[in-house]
């Protein structure tokens, strides 16, 4: 999972409703691509390049984990829903919506339709004055000089000036409050360690992660479930416990919670498809006894998807050993996850569906997952 990264973006319109088109570009951006955490002043520009009406300049910082391109293709297409009409002409025209992408922290990107940095920002004051408002310490990557130093640097007589009206960081509506310890689980390829992954970075959350790929069972239990299933649930439920009692005993003064991308329950529910009915009952007891130890989530989301978004999310991910899990396992599991579920009453639960979701690469799918955790808690 991508860890997100600034990226400042260039907003001006000369048509219409100047102001609330700038608006909703930002809150569109925000639905769109990222949390929007700055914004510049507003400043009145002549029109640059041709005759026409004064522009309404901006810049924001975007928190983004989407590529440069990808960002692009997100405000080529909010400019198309605010009405702007693009032309073959190379000649400066009228706009109801301008959106420039001008850098992307230290990335330097060539291709044929995108060039980061922007290569004439450091030409226009209408460009400079807002970003130095909000990033005036930053570097330019290519020509290592700070945006300040560019502005100062500037020798042209445009006028750029501030207006009184200022737009809006959209609201996030939705929070953790009140939950110290949050658990994530779902099905093998459902996405929880994406989504806890994601939730510790928008939301300054500690991380836990099942150190999965460390176990040198779990290869070897895909290719001979028989000999191996009791070896790989031992060392799982060992591993689980040795790692939720140290980091959930290690305070982070720097974090508001703890999100992990599972629940020890689910050495539980795994032993119990995978052992023997022997094997499972000694398993069973050791279980217990560390269980009762372990503090419990506060909340508890189970992300459900079916078998075949599953599977295809399995495919995708390429893990050679996962390749061969079949259908019916991944079946089953789900039915001894959703068994636990209804045996909690003391442990608040939620299920999501998320079959027709696509959080990753969709960001209103993800704000829309945490709209429905908001309403839970």
């Amino acid at each position: 999972m991508k860890s997100p990264k600034l990226v400042y973006i260039a907003l001006g319109s000369n048509l219409g409703d100047r102001l609330g088109l700038l608006q909703q570009a930002v809150n569109r951006i925000y639905e769109e691509i990222g949390d929007v955490h700055q914004i510049s002043k507003i400043y009145r520009t002549p029109a640059w390049g041709f005759e026409g009406e004064d522009f309404l300049n901006a810049c924001i910082a975007v928190s983004t984990r989407f590529s440069a391109k990808k960002v692009l293709q997100k405000l080529l297409k909010i400019e198309t829903e605010a009405g702007r009409l693009r032309s073959d002409s190379k000649d400066y025209q009228n706009r109801s919506l301008d959106l420039d992408i001008l850098m992307k922290e230290e990335e330097i990107i060539n291709a044929e339709d995108l060039i980061l940095p922007h290569p004439h920002m450091q030409k226009r004051r209408f460009v400079l004055q807002p970003l130095a408002d909000i990033a005036g310490k930053e570097i330019h990557p290519v020509l290592n000089v700070s945006i300040k130093r560019m502005l100062n640097q500037l020798s042209d007589a445009d006028e750029v000036t501030p207006i009184d009206e200022q737009l809006a960081i959209p609201n996030r509506k939705f929070g953790f409050t009140g939950c110290n310890y949050i658990a994530v689980e779902g099905n093998i390829g459902a996405g929880k360690t994406s989504f806890s992954t994601m939730i510790s970075q928008d939301f300054n959350a500690k991380l836990i992660l099942e150190r999965f790929k460390d176990n040198p069972f779990l290869p070897k239990f895909y290719e001979n479930k028989e000999r191996y299933a009791f070896p790989l649930e031992m060392s799982f439920l060992a591993d689980r416990y040795q790692q939720l009692v140290d980091d959930l005993a290690q305070y982070d003064l720097f974090k508001d919670f703890v999100i992990s991308d599972y629940d020890v329950f689910k050495s539980l529910i795994f032993a119990k498809i995978t052992l023997h009915e022997d094997e499972y009952s000694l398993y069973h007891k050791l279980f217990n006894l560390m269980y009762k130890e372990l503090v419990k989530p506060d909340l508890y989301i189970y992300l459900y998807q079916n078998t075949d978004r599953l599977l295809e999310n399995i495919k995708t991910r390429g893990r050679d050993y996962e390749q061969n899990i079949q259908p019916d396992y991944l079946v089953e599991i789900n039915k001894s996850y959703l068994s636990f579920i209804k045996s909690q009453t003391k442990l608040r639960v939620q299920i999501i569906d998320i079959s027709e979701k696509d959080f990753v690469n969709n960001r209103k799918d993800y704000l829309d997952l945490l709209s429905e955790i908001e309403v839970k808690i």
